[in-house]
């Protein structure tokens, strides 16, 4: 990859972390509310944040190695590719920590897009947010570690 398409990248992903901040916005206001309106409010956040997530994934796929060969399971191994590092190709996206967190947010979306016939619990929907706020500590670090070794890679 060159300079050019590097800063292509960096621009992309920086705007997808952009998308991330304001989700993460939303949440604390809607943390300010109570009652199940809120917890939906959340909920529906919750799921739009790991919506932005795989955004930022997909952007990072299309970039470089850009296919799942089993789609009934894209979601999952499109997750689980970014924690790898592919010699010659990239080096991984998110730390084993951003994993589980964001595997827990991504088990909520799935559960969220299904759940029209069911009332959210609000205990689970705490624990997610939990994950949500450990992952707002960390992910920026890991995509700083990502570019900076693609930067490195770099050869003039």
């Amino acid at each position: 990859m060159d300079k050019e398409e590097i800063a292509v990248l960096k621009a992309q992903i920086d705007s997808q972390i952009g998308e991330i901040e304001n989700i993460y916005a939303k949440i604390e206001k809607r943390k300010r509310i109570e009652g199940i309106t809120a917890v939906e409010s959340i909920s529906y956040q919750l799921h739009n944040l790991y919506s932005a997530f795989e955004d930022l994934f997909k952007i990072t796929a299309k970039a470089f190695e850009n296919h799942i060969n089993d789609i009934s399971r894209y979601h999952t191994e499109l997750l689980k590719r970014m924690t790898i590092h592919i010699e010659g190709v990239r080096p991984s996206l998110i730390s084993k920590e951003s994993y589980m967190l964001l595997d827990s947010l991504r088990s909520f979306r799935h559960f969220f897009r299904h759940a029209y016939g069911y009332e959210l619990d609000e205990r689970k929907v705490d624990i997610v947010l939990e994950d949500a706020a450990r992952l707002k500590k960390i992910y920026k670090k890991d995509i700083k570690r990502f570019l900076n070794k693609l930067s490195n890679e770099v050869v003039d």
